[in-house]
């Protein structure tokens, strides 16, 4: 059961609370995504384009992964959620390219070593293979300064170009992003409290923890960061964050899926080494069958999420199913 089987046609189906069938819903996403990736590849292409004072090599690096060829789920998430809370997609186009800027500076130093010293990123050498470490770690840095740049300098009004700089600087430090590599790091035998449940129930909850603040705290940023720009209210920016908290563990729980039952051709990415590295993940506390119930319960809880925001939520909506039964 290599490839696309396991989690493209063996996960649970996923209901149909607003009367749309999957097919329906995938095609809803799929078309979206047509209509707004070649733009996103070009605003983010705009704002890593060489600059006076920028040293060529660590430019290339720069762009060699932040112009990577990927899914840009990130991005979709900010521009979908600015459609969602009534404004046009574009309006968030620079809040899109800071999501993604930070994405990708998490990706380069993650890859490190000194992290998960992985050899491979989207289908090619990751960073520091490409180029070397130093310039590796420098193009992250790199990355992170530009984002909060390009939402400070391009966001308006300027209150809500603050509010998204905090916003994203939450998602990305140390209690989160940041806080969630550094407890992924260690061993999953790690001191654990002793409150009456047992190992195994703690490590669950420990899991979750790292995957909430790794992986799902950009996703909420990401539909936060829509909502802020359309200036939507405090119930519709609560349902925002309530659908990327739950997408962000689904995500994750996908990608656990895929270094089980996937390759590295399709993924893009060395598959297996969770488990050579002793790492805590869902297929390995709970097997691969709990895991894709987990993800379809996940899916179910992001998609009512969206309900207070009706049908502007239709491309959210699709992109649930789309996480759900991706294969790479």
């Amino acid at each position: 059961m290599a490839g696309r089987c396991a989690i493209a046609y063996c996960s649970p189906p996923v209901g149909d609370y607003n009367g749309s069938v999957v097919s329906a819903v995938s095609s809803t996403f799929a078309d979206f995504a047509a209509r707004w990736h070649e733009q996103i590849e070009s605003a983010l292409a705009d704002r890593c384009a060489p600059a006076e004072g920028c040293p060529a090599r660590l430019g290339d690096a720069i762009r060699y992964s932040l112009l990577a060829p990927g899914k840009r789920l990130r991005p979709m998430l900010v521009l979908l959620a600015a459609e969602a809370g009534g404004a046009e997609a574009d309006r968030a186009m620079p809040a899109a390219c800071a999501v993604e800027m930070i994405h990708a500076y998490s990706l380069i130093h993650d890859d490190l070593p000194a992290m998960d010293d992985d050899d491979l990123r989207r289908g090619r050498p990751s960073c520091h293979r490409h180029f070397d470490e130093a310039t590796a770690i420098l193009a992250g840095d790199a990355l992170q300064a530009l984002a909060f740049e390009t939402l400070a300098a391009e966001v308006q009004p300027p209150a809500v170009a603050a509010a998204c700089c905090a916003t994203l600087a939450r998602a990305a430090g140390r209690c989160r992003l940041v806080g969630g590599q550094a407890d992924d790091m260690q061993p999953p035998t790690a001191e654990l409290a002793h409150d009456g449940r047992n190992n195994h129930e703690q490590l669950l909850d420990q899991l979750a923890s790292i995957h909430h603040r790794k992986t799902g705290a950009l996703m909420r940023a990401s539909v936060q960061l829509g909502g802020l720009v359309a200036q939507v209210d405090d119930d519709s920016l609560l349902a925002l964050d309530r659908y990327g908290r739950h997408l962000g563990l689904l995500f994750q729980i996908t990608d656990d899926l895929l270094d089980v039952v996937s390759n590295e051709k399709a993924v893009g990415k060395a598959v297996g080494k969770d488990a050579q590295r002793g790492k805590l993940t869902y297929p390995g506390l709970i097997g691969v069958e709990a895991s894709l119930r987990r993800a379809g319960e996940l899916a179910e809880q992001a998609r009512h999420a969206l309900r207070p925001l009706g049908s502007a939520a239709a491309g959210l909506d699709a992109l649930v199913v789309f996480v759900l039964q991706r294969n790479r």
